[in-house]
């Protein structure tokens, strides 16, 4: 029979939110700097706000928690289980990126944003899960 250990919500939550805050606006910085380095921020026609990647980075990052919150509860590895998934779900959210209707230097700085969020979100939410 196999322990589960859980993790105390309370910081999770707190660390995530913090997190979550902190990849918004860094994902918002990164796309403004990307528009008054010249890249455009039109994707299929429409231009995407700066204020949307904050949006997006924080909507995202929030169902991150959410999956912290219920494999701290059900993994017997939460840590690893929640690092693998996230890792493999950045991966796959670069996908859309790829295939957008925009120039090679949107696409890249839309890629760029995603990998800024992962690399904030997923290391401050992971450190407060059971190894």
């Amino acid at each position: 029979m196999s322990v589960i250990t859980t993790t105390p919500a309370k910081p999770l939550v707190t660390g995530g939110l913090t997190a979550t805050a902190i990849a918004a606006a860094a994902t918002a910085a990164v796309a403004a700097a990307g528009e008054l380095a010249g890249i455009s921020l039109v994707v299929g026609g429409a231009p995407i706000p700066v204020s949307g990647f904050a949006v997006l980075t924080a909507i995202c990052s929030a169902v991150g928690l959410v999956l912290a919150l219920v494999l701290a509860r059900t993994a017997r590895r939460p840590r690893t289980a929640f690092v693998r998934t996230t890792v493999v779900l950045t991966a796959l959210s670069l996908v859309p990126d790829v295939l957008a209707d925009a120039s090679a230097a949107t696409k890249v700085l839309l890629m760029l944003t995603h990998v800024v969020a992962a690399a904030i979100v997923i290391p401050a939410i992971a450190r407060r899960l059971s190894a």
